[in-house]
């Protein structure tokens, strides 16, 4: 009986997957730092070359490009600025920058073709990541792991609230953005409400170390560690779980139906798709070149992912 068992525990926990390339490369030219997908049909991107740029699926090209002014680097040489947040909401591209000053940001929004400037180096913040609540507010989040709600119409903040003393790594928003993840470097997920700072949960004891990213669908919220746990919390049931790697896990995202999620957890740039419940891989997604900095689930079948090499990759899982 107890042979019968132990064999049956094998079969549970034996590693299944199905190793898939591209199907898609899109060659963006430069690193991208930051991507999101708008519509299931457009593909914004931050990169390291000072623009945002918007790619159509359907069209297959290039919409919109938008150049940022270079920055004086430390030796006063005029250097690319790096786009490291960018968002999109009704025809408003949002885009987050290094201002090479001081270590403080600079935030723009385009529209109808024309930049203007809603953070310069002359506010003094230290930005990491911004990204649309809706037209009117932006929820921002601080270096010193601080998340503040700005508003467009009144240009003041609605609130800055202190999460965490520890440094800032990534924040997710759900869908109806009803809610968002804040992650920091003490391994700890913070989530809140982001119309008005209210601290929903706090969630530890997965990660020990720095997350770098975080991402949240459904009543999932999930983690890419640099502890090489790949973690998730359900809001719901109070359950966590993870599964132990052997790198460092550099990005994480749940599918639409947060059964599934996708890690960067190997030092060969590849990613693994999980199934949730039973901590089965499925499929090991090959052809990126280097470290991974975003994965997106546009649908259950449909993974992109861009990396710190020039090429954002599409794979269809099947």
């Amino acid at each position: 009986m107890r042979k019968t068992l132990f064999l049956i525990a094998i079969l549970i926990n034996t590693v299944w997957s199905k190793d898939l390339t591209p199907t898609l490369k899109i060659d963006v030219n430069e690193s991208v730092k930051d991507m999101v997908l708008v519509n299931g049909s457009m593909l914004v991107m931050g990169t390291d070359g000072g623009k945002l740029k918007a790619y159509n699926l359907d069209k297959k090209k290039f919409t919109k490009v938008v150049q940022l002014p270079k920055i004086k680097d430390f030796m006063g040489d005029s250097i690319d600025t790096s786009v490291s947040s960018v968002d999109y909401i009704n025809g408003k591209y949002l885009m987050l920058s290094d201002s090479g000053i001081g270590g403080y940001s600079d935030l723009r929004i385009n529209e109808n073709n024309k930049t203007i400037n809603i953070f310069t180096e002359k506010d003094k913040l230290a930005l990491v990541e911004a990204k649309f609540i809706d037209k009117d507010n932006i929820l921002v989040a601080f270096l010193s792991d601080e998340a503040a709600l700005y508003n467009l119409s009144t240009k003041k903040f609605v609130y800055r609230e202190q999460l965490n003393g520890s440094k800032f790594s990534n924040f997710a928003l759900n869908k109806d953005k009803t809610l968002a993840a804040f992650a920091s470097e003490s391994g700890e997920v913070i989530v809140i409400k982001p119309k008005s700072g209210k601290i929903v949960k706090r969630l530890t004891g997965i990660n020990l170390d720095n997350i770098f990213k975080v991402d949240i669908k459904k009543d999932i919220v999930a983690t890419a560690g640099k502890d090489r746990r790949a973690g998730w919390y359900n809001l719901t049931t109070g359950k966590k779980d993870f599964i132990q790697a052997k790198f460092f896990i550099y990005a994480v995202s749940l599918s639409p139906d947060a059964s599934m999620a996708a890690f960067a957890m190997d030092e060969n740039n590849n990613i693994t798709i999980v199934k949730l419940s039973t901590k089965s891989k499925l499929f090991l997604l090959k052809g990126q070149n280097s470290t991974l900095n975003n994965i997106i689930f546009k649908d259950k079948s449909t993974v992109f992912a861009a990396s710190d090499d020039t090429f954002v990759s599409m794979w269809k899982l099947k």
